[in-house]
């Protein structure tokens, strides 16, 4: 796998450790992003020490060291010498004066950002010391509207959903209905995958930090041809597993299985768990886990993806149902403020204990290496249950967590529990980095009195690359002297897949036109090169036209291959 293709999955699977790692040199203007991925340090992600002993404790009894003056005789945070806490817990060095200085500036740094990257409109929100301090919205709800962007907006928030999720699952653990190292298949006894031995034993945890072996987002493609859930479920048995529990490999639909493992402890659905676990003692009222709820919303955000000209257009509306735990909840500015006062109280909210402090410790402390370092010196970037989880350069530990989808939504969360401090962006435009820009310039005002780079400039530039097909074939290029398809007879046909399942090829007038899934999706097939033809795949996972390869024996294919759908291996259909 090449750099390039490992810097687009990782932007892909939603966390930000690959972002941030080459922040740094795509702002500096350098020429070689992907080599510099492996010797960048992650800010966001990075090698954490997590405490649980008494430390803390004696953390929120040191008192903040008084900040410093500028050349103007006003406090600087820059200024501020490092407050001294006990080893790997450094003491709180924001202030309230801080805070309060930097939300002067958050609304013109906010727009910039949204005039840079034309994003239609975004929300804001910001926590400090278990207050909400900041929540407000940009733009519009709708490109070409006029109806504005507020607090109380509803947006899909795409794979910060899995955080949520994981929340939800620390409350019913918290409550003893279940426990994170308790078997998938304790609870779903018919969820099976190729390795006997995994089946047994992978837990709600692993599937949670992604470290089953299923390979990278293992059903998506499923989801894109119309499966439903326990559809996906069910293929999920023919997915090749890498080594178990020895790498992070990020999966919607196994952390969706981990999810629906824990509800079904429970005796509910999932959406009903994490309404009674999460959104209803955590006032979050806007919040659903249900696409039904979201798309009827008066006061909602709608997707926008980018058009072959770099413009957000209104699009294709996702409805991410099938993984709702990892990527289908909607909420708002508002409601996210809350769960995050909710997370950096240890679990509780408005003084009352909602989720049990030790059930959320654990999805908060590292379970999985997700991004290894480049060098000896630079951080590795770690993963909690359903979060990210690192250090910055500062010493603080950071939680954070990105989401997106191509088809329209870019979200991103940061919170500094050192400093007791938790932002959270999101937006309806497909993800080019703004929320993440958004995100880091807030950090910047609050913890350092003012903005060190231009987070945006840098951010777009890696971000481009989640929308190239992420495949070893350049399809885009043309061949110099490409072979005439043969006859359409020698292709017209009914193949079968056991994974995908059937294909049909058929003659409409002069093109030769494909069926797949379970709603019978039909495809032009566009002459390429002698039995190669070209396709665009749908849904979110569709960047552009790939290739399928019919092989002739005779004058009959006998199978066909799409190297889109062959990136586990399953891609080959057989002829009948």
């Amino acid at each position: 796998m090449t750099r390039s293709m490992t810097l687009t999955r990782a932007l892909r699977n939603g966390t930000v450790a690959a972002v941030v790692a080459l922040t740094t040199v795509a702002c500096t203007g350098s020429d070689d992003a992907d080599d510099a991925a492996a010797a960048t340090e992650p800010e966001s992600t990075g090698d954490a020490v997590v405490s649980t002993d008494e430390a803390t404790d004696s953390t929120e009894a040191t008192e903040p060291t008084p900040v410093g003056s500028d050349v103007d005789g006003e406090a600087s945070a820059a200024d501020a010498p490092v407050a001294q806490g006990p080893p790997g817990d450094p003491a709180q060095t924001v202030t309230s004066d801080d805070v309060d200085r930097a939300l002067e500036q958050i609304p013109g740094e906010v727009e910039a950002i949204l005039e840079a990257s034309g994003v239609p409109g975004l929300a804001v929100s910001v926590v400090f010391e278990d207050d909400v301090v900041f929540a407000d919205g940009f733009g519009v709800r709708e490109v070409g509207g006029d109806e504005p962007v507020g607090p109380d907006t509803v947006f899909q928030i795409a794979s910060l959903s899995k955080s949520l999720s994981a929340t939800a699952v620390a409350g019913l653990v918290g409550e003893g209905d279940v426990d994170w190292d308790e078997p998938v298949v304790d609870h779903l006894p018919d969820f099976e995958l190729s390795d006997p031995y995994v089946t047994e034993n992978v837990t709600i945890a692993d599937m949670f930090t992604h470290r089953s072996g299923l390979p990278p987002h293992a059903g998506d493609l499923l989801e894109d041809l119309g499966f439903d859930r326990d559809e996906i479920f069910d293929r999920l048995a023919q997915e090749p597993l890498d080594p178990f529990r020895a790498q992070h490999q990020y999966t919607n639909f196994g952390l969706t299985a981990g999810a629906e493992s824990a509800a079904a402890a429970a005796g509910e659905p999932w959406d009903v768990v994490i309404d009674e676990q999460l959104f209803e003692p955590a006032g979050m009222t806007n919040s659903s886990a249900l696409f039904d709820d979201y798309i009827t919303a008066t006061d909602r955000a709608v997707p926008h993806g980018l058009d072959a000209e770099g413009n957000f257009v209104v699009g294709e509306q996702r409805n991410p149902d099938p993984q709702t735990p990892a990527g289908g909840v909607s909420s708002t500015a508002t409601d996210l403020a809350n769960w995050m006062r909710l997370q950096l109280a240890e679990g509780d909210f408005n003084g009352q204990p909602v989720i049990d402090a030790d059930a959320l410790l654990a999805m908060q402390t590292p379970h999985s290496l997700s991004n290894p370092p480049g060098s000896p010196s630079s951080h590795s970037g770690l993963y909690g249950l359903g979060m990210g989880v690192g250090v910055g350069d500062d010493g603080f530990v950071r939680w954070s967590h990105s989401g997106a989808f191509l088809l329209g939504t870019g979200t991103n969360y940061v919170m500094v529990p050192g400093q007791q401090l938790g932002l959270s962006v999101i937006t309806n435009g497909a993800p080019v980095g703004a929320a993440e820009a958004v995100s880091q310039s807030i950090v910047d005002l609050i913890v350092d009195g003012e903005v060190s780079r231009d987070w945006f400039a840098g951010y777009s530039a890696l971000f481009a690359g989640l929308f190239d097909p992420d495949l070893p074939t350049d399809w885009s290029e043309v061949p110099s002297d490409p072979s005439p398809a043969g006859p359409a007879d020698l292709y017209v046909g009914i193949y079968d897949n056991d994974y995908y399942g059937p294909m049909e090829v058929t003659q409409d007038a002069d093109a030769l036109v494909m069926t797949l899934g379970p709603d019978a999706m039909t495809f032009e097939l566009e002459p390429y090169d002698g039995d190669t033809f070209l396709f665009s795949p749908p849904g979110e996972n569709g960047t552009g036209p790939t290739g399928i390869t019919f092989e002739v024996d005779g004058e009959q294919a006998v199978s066909v291959t799409s190297e889109f759908y062959d990136q586990s291996g399953l891609g080959t259909w057989e002829s009948r």
